[in-house]
């Protein structure tokens, strides 16, 4: 089953897989459930600093990070993948899981930058489900003040008429309008 990957198609089999969770027995059903799915390559870190260090060496194409970690949770991780001057790729698909699926919590993965979220219990289909719609996430990084990820908007305003969507852009567009 291929999965595309940025302009690349790879197949289940080809992808680099990292599996971030402090929990050992949460690391191993997901490992087993993506190799029973057709994956290959996977890794697996206990910790957000094991997982950079991981990707340092491996061209990893999706991450799974559970939300609730110690001793820096998965937000934090998202956030250091995406905006550290020191990620090993600030473009990676992220897929955040957390046992907790309250707005708040799907909102706070959203603003850390990922491209999915699967709340527990997981089961196989849910994950590939996941995958597959990380993987194949064509919405353009945005990049602000305060954020650095896949467009948070998953689809497009037609009625918006402006040059600009964000409220702090209202001063850009003023700054236009005085030097024309």
């Amino acid at each position: 089953m291929p999965v595309g990957v940025g302009a690349a198609m790879k197949s289940l089999a080809e992808l680099q897989v990292l599996v971030v969770d402090d929990n050992a027995q949460m690391r191993f059903l997901l490992k087993e459930l993506l190799r029973a799915g057709g994956v290959r390559f996977i890794y697996d870190a206990p910790t957000a600093d094991a997982a950079i260090a991981l990707m340092r060496v491996h061209e990893i194409d999706i991450v799974t990070v559970d939300w609730c970690m110690q001793p820096v949770d998965g937000i934090a991780l998202a956030n250091r993948l995406r905006r550290s001057p020191d990620s090993p790729n600030p473009y990676v698909s992220i897929v955040m899981i957390s046992a907790h699926s309250e707005r708040s919590r799907v909102e706070g993965a959203r603003d850390a930058g990922v491209n999915g979220f699967l709340v527990k219990p997981i089961s196989a289909r849910l994950v590939f489900d996941r995958i597959s719609a990380a993987l194949n996430d064509n919405r353009p990084f945005v990049r602000s003040a305060s954020y650095f990820g896949p467009d948070r908007r998953h689809a497009p305003v037609v009625s918006y008429m402006g040059p600009f969507r964000r409220e702090t852009d209202k001063e850009q567009d003023a700054l236009l309008l005085d030097a024309g």
